[in-house]
């Protein structure tokens, strides 16, 4: 009967028991479930009263914070008004469309080429490098699938559920024109506390098993010290050039970020130029363990909690 009580209230659809289960406690338990899940990868307590790494302050704040702010600045539609509003128009890519449902997609006004996502998922994206090999009508029933996907339980990240879903298509910035021959974007994840950036994490050559990953410090000194390597996260073998726009990155870095304890600021550099990617204020959920327990220190320190 309890069992089937629960059902009915959360009403999960085809997925594993241990997700059900998480997003259960996601939304009814949300501490509860950042609990669990910090002890299972860190083997040990979360300190709920005197938080002290980047991972406690993110999950500190996921619960006793104001985050409605986060849900705005998370929509990867309605941040570009931000972005704008803050002066930084001239680094957003451009937008070829705006679609509330999957059916509403205007394929015909597409360009050849272009990258489709969500305003409110992670990962769920469309690279699309010539529409005339495009199975629409399978992409429409993806994007409507996902559309109806709240993710946000999972891991106690309710402010991506309360985003009005949305559909957007954005220009395919070219990746052979970056410093280095990268199978995809280089992501330039910029950490940055109230105004003040600190770190660059430099992903590159991305697919679905893994990513080489670097952490830099303001002046582009490479610290692979700082990193722990997983089977996802690879540490680099070798540093990446220093960006042409790594100044413009670090200006618009701290501009973004003022006003907020901590945010990531994601960008990207294309034939020299730098351009606006999206702002994360839960990385990774706020369980960053392919940094060392000394870099999570290092950063947590610099984020002053609104206690």
């Amino acid at each position: 009967m309890i069992i089937k009580t629960l059902k009915r209230i959360f009403r999960p659809i085809a997925v594993p028991p241990i997700n059900w289960f998480y997003n259960l406690l996601g939304k009814y338990y949300p501490r509860k479930l950042i609990s669990i899940k910090f002890r299972s990868i860190y083997h040990r307590d979360m300190d709920w009263e005197h938080p002290l790494t980047l991972d406690e302050k993110i999950n500190w704040q996921k619960i006793y914070s104001d985050t409605s702010h986060w849900t705005k600045l998370a929509d990867k539609y309605l941040v570009r008004q931000f972005v704008a509003q803050r002066g930084l128009e001239d680094m957003l890519v451009k937008l070829y469309g705006r679609w509330e449902k999957a059916e509403q997609i205007d394929w015909q006004s597409l360009p050849q080429q272009f990258v489709m996502k969500a305003n409110n998922g992670s990962g769920d994206i469309l690279i699309c490098s010539d529409k005339s090999k495009l199975n629409t009508d399978l992409e429409t029933k993806k994007f409507k699938k996902v559309l109806h996907t709240r993710f946000g339980y999972k891991m106690a990240e309710l402010h991506y559920n309360n985003i009005p879903p949305c559909i957007i298509a954005e220009e395919l910035l070219d990746v052979r024109k970056q410093p280095i021959n990268s199978s995809s974007l280089i992501d330039y994840k910029i950490w940055a506390f109230n105004g003040k950036p600190a770190y660059i994490w430099a992903c590159y050559d991305r697919d679905v098993h893994s990513v080489q990953v670097g952490v830099y410090d303001l002046d582009w000194n490479f610290h692979p010290e700082y990193s722990v390597e997983t089977d996802h996260y690879r540490i680099a073998k070798k540093q990446l050039p220093r960006p042409v726009a790594l100044d413009k990155m670090l200006e618009a870095a701290s501009i973004l970020s003022k006003g907020f304890p901590q945010v990531r600021v994601d960008l990207y550099e294309v034939d020299g130029k730098a351009y606006f990617g999206e702002l994360t204020f839960t990385s990774n959920a706020g369980f960053n363990n392919f940094y060392t327990e000394e870099f999570l220190r290092e950063l947590g320190s610099q984020v002053i909690l609104n206690v």
